[in-house]
């Protein structure tokens, strides 16, 4: 599986990447080892979460996410259930992670 992700910073800015292993990624994120954005920005909170089948899809939609503005981006924040779906993902222990980084 590939994904698109949100971060919210600790200084309210939004941060979109994609991965194809995205408890390892968030984890770099966490330590200061993730993208050099998000370094000093802590702490960081997962806000969204989309899954794709390949990595040209979650590529192309971090692209086209990374174009908005902060208003659509918090419109696909609001609007996505991504957190009804981690266990049929098999990342139900990732609810955990994203709860414990929320300031």
């Amino acid at each position: 599986m590939n994904y698109t992700y949100i971060l919210e910073c600790g200084d309210g800015s939004f941060y979109t990447g994609w991965t194809n292993n995205i408890e390892k990624r968030l984890e770099a994120h966490q330590s200061g080892a993730g993208a050099k954005y998000t370094r000093g920005r802590g702490p960081i909170r997962l806000v969204c979460l989309e899954v794709y089948e390949t990595q040209s899809e979650a590529m192309h939609r971090e692209a086209y996410i990374k174009r908005l503005t902060r208003i659509e981006k918090l419109v696909i924040i609001h609007m996505s259930d991504w957190k009804e779906h981690l266990a049929e993902w098999g990342l139900a222990d990732l609810a955990l992670t994203e709860t414990e980084n929320v300031p």
